[in-house]
């Protein structure tokens, strides 16, 4: 159990942690001068086969309010001092309300000093601190009075926070590792060492972290929990951390960094928050007020963007954006404490809601319900809440790394609510059954009211789909969500078309006569060098902008695609067209092939085989460097199955191109449309003979 002490100034807080302890908590040579404590101090008490106490002994003078915050991050039980002859001082409400604001809800009250008054005096120093912890969390918490000088009730003090220890909930490791570093330093012959409570997760020997916001890269050399070596450190636990990696010296991290799980590292200047003010303040807050915030062991300038009211006033809990002027590691529902910029006093204080908040719309209906629905702590709670709001589509990835959730976590909660998640790179957007039912028979509706209207069309255009749809998938999403509806069979997909899998084009009669008339003319022996609009037209009979209509109709179709301006070919001869290069490319051991080669195999001209090969270099079917091409293998399904070739045509068995393939001096290409060769999971491919 770690203990954090809280009081005024000199009200006898080291005094009696080394009279618990034996353990002197000033360590500076400054602070043993001055008789105060200036920086944080570190003691431990184990008791026989019992807890191991932890305590952190922190600054009481307010000039050092912000080096408390730092030391109350993470504590489990306060140990709130208040000398017998001063009794209730100013930092003792202010440190009593940073408790409040903190969530601290276990605590002790030692009346020190005890020594120097008389009983009756003792009885009226416990009045006061009853009046100034009643509606606190400290409100019920047991007073004992101790004489750090004389030993009075030290021994009962120690064997209360035992027997708190005893009883007090370990924390849960289930998370992933955090650790806010509120000391740096360097031992000789270790290197450098950083301190913290652990805030989740756990951490063992010779595990791989990153320091953020920064973002260094760190190996655990070595552990000590709770003042002792150890191979693991958990949730809970005081920890020093000996970190070794090319970017860790002691200047490159500073008090406030945290040493964080790798997947965690996403650091933010903007985060959506609920903020309660302390009724002791004397001013409002308005729109863009500046104020230090504190969080962990951080201390960073902010300002405060209202989202709810005009201004917030003393004791109001509202909705609010905090704009950082730097980024922190932070996780939700994490608690914070906000003070003014003069560092004089503290204004209040509350938790996280939203890591990734919008700079803009920020008070919409939509963005509202959001930020409600993300104010549930529970994870579970707050999943299930987002997707019963628009746009009932949520990237769990992210909201699981935001609140440090581990895998397993996820997992549970996917299951447990039969969630439907739509994988797409690191992204994983989940929706209710409910919404996923309403999202496949919406689309399935579109579909068949487009062929009732259309039906002289293939389909719809995947974009135009996903733009009419609810939920409304983002674009990375939408073909994986089509993906799942179509191993259903109710559709298919014709390149970047959509359809209904039971639809058939149908064409009127005239077009369908005019069809079968020009079909053979572009097929057949000629099919890899077909005439032209004009040369159809004199050939067919039929006017020019009829057979043009006709041929861009068969294109929208899948029947036909514009190689060059003009120059229609069969879909079933680009498919063959596409494994003649994927024969030539397997034929080289480098994968290549030339213009020329291409050309000798299509028995067509040059200045064809080159308008084909600028066609599949556009659609990203091929990839091109100087006069060398390759087959791209991510892109290969764009126009469908390929069409076998005969044995005799390849020359006997060989594989497709590999994605090893694309390395080095092909480097990571990018082809039209945005993809990267390398970006996208290869199609599966049938072997050619």
């Amino acid at each position: 159990m770690i203990i954090g002490t809280a009081g005024h100034i000199d009200h006898g807080k080291t005094a009696l942690i080394k009279a618990l302890t034996g353990i002197d908590g000033d360590r500076l040579k400054e602070e043993k001068a001055r008789g105060i404590t200036i920086d944080l101090g570190f003691a431990y008490y184990r008791a026989n086969e019992g807890p191991v106490l932890g305590f952190v002994d922190v600054p009481g003078h307010e000039r050092f309010v912000h080096t408390m915050l730092a030391g109350a991050s993470g504590i489990d039980t306060a140990l709130l001092t208040v000398a017998a002859d001063d009794s209730v001082k100013p930092q003792t409400l202010e440190h009593l309300a940073i408790l409040n604001l903190l969530g601290v809800s276990n605590g002790v009250v030692a009346i020190t000093k005890s020594d120097l008054v008389t009983p009756g005096r003792i009885a009226d120093v416990a009045r006061d601190i009853k009046a100034a912890t009643k509606g606190t969390a400290l409100t019920d918490a047991e007073i004992i009075p101790v004489s750090a000088l004389t030993g009075q009730g030290i021994d009962e003090l120690r064997s209360y926070l035992v027997r708190m220890a005893m009883i007090t909930r370990e924390r849960s490791a289930d998370g992933r590792f955090r650790l806010a570093i509120d000391r740096v330093f360097t031992l000789t012959g270790i290197g450098i060492v950083v301190t913290g409570t652990v805030h989740s997760g756990s951490i063992r020997v010779g595990d791989h972290v990153q320091v953020s916001p920064a973002g260094f890269a760190a190996r655990i050399r070595s552990i000590h929990a709770q003042n002792k070596v150890a191979e693991i450190g958990k949730a809970g636990d005081r920890c020093a951390l000996n970190l070794v990696g090319p970017e860790i010296s002691k200047d490159a991290i500073h008090r406030g960094d945290v040493v964080l799980d790798p997947y965690l590292h996403a650091p933010t200047n903007r985060i959506d928050a609920i903020l309660t003010t302390l009724t002791s303040e004397e001013r409002s807050i308005g729109q863009w007020a500046p104020i230090r915030l504190h969080h962990a062991a951080v201390e960073v300038g902010a300002h405060i963007v209202l989202l709810d009211e005009k201004s917030i006033e003393p004791g109001m809990t509202a909705d609010v954006q905090l704009v950082l002027d730097h980024p922190i590691a932070a996780t939700v529902p994490d608690c914070f404490v906000i003070r003014d910029v003069s560092a004089q006093r503290t204004i209040g204080g509350g938790r996280f809601v939203d890591l990734r908040p919008p700079a803009r719309k920020r008070r919409t209906p939509e963005r509202n319900a959001q930020r409600r629905a993300l104010a549930n702590q529970s994870p579970k709670d707050a999943i299930a809440a987002l997707l019963a709001t628009p746009p009932f589509a949520l990237d769990i990835s992210v909201l699981a790394r935001d609140r440090a959730l581990s895998a397993e976590q996820l997992q549970e909660i996917v299951k447990s609510q039969h969630l439907i998640v739509l994988q797409s790179g690191d992204a994983a957007t989940a929706i209710s059954p409910p919404y996923w039912q309403a999202f496949a028979s919406s689309l399935l509706d579109k579909l068949s009211e487009f062929h009732a209207e259309s039906p002289d069309l293939q389909g719809i255009g995947r974009e135009q789909l996903r733009l009419m749809l609810q939920p409304r998938l983002p674009k990375s999403v939408f073909p994986v969500a089509l993906q799942k509806i179509i191993e259903t069979g109710e559709i298919a997909m014709d390149g970047a078309f959509v359809r209904l899998a039971a639809h058939h084009v149908t064409l009127g009669a005239g077009d369908e006569r005019a069809w079968k008339a020009i079909a053979p003319l572009i097929g057949g022996d000629e099919r890899f060098r077909p005439p032209r609009v004009r040369d159809i037209a004199m050939i067919a009979k039929l006017p020019e902008r009829d057979i043009r209509r006709l041929l861009k109709l068969a294109s929208r179709l899948g029947w036909a695609d514009e190689i060059a301006h003009d120059h229609f070919f069969l879909r079933e001869t680009v498919r063959e067209m596409i494994a003649i290069a994927l024969d030539l490319g397997n034929r080289d051991k480098s994968g290549q092939f030339t213009a020329a080669d291409f050309r000798d195999r299509l028995s067509n001209g040059r200045k064809v085989a080159i308008q084909i090969l600028d066609f599949f270099d556009r659609r990203g079917v091929t990839l091109r460097k100087d006069d060398l091409r390759r087959i791209n293998p991510h892109r290969m399904d764009l126009f469908g199955t390929l069409v076998p070739l005969p044995a005799d045509a390849i020359g006997g068995e060989s594989s497709p191109v590999g994605r090893s393939d694309f390395k080095s001096e092909w480097g990571s290409e990018t082809v039209p449309g945005g993809f990267d060769s390398h970006s996208l999971p290869p199609p599966p491919l049938r072997k050619l003979r």
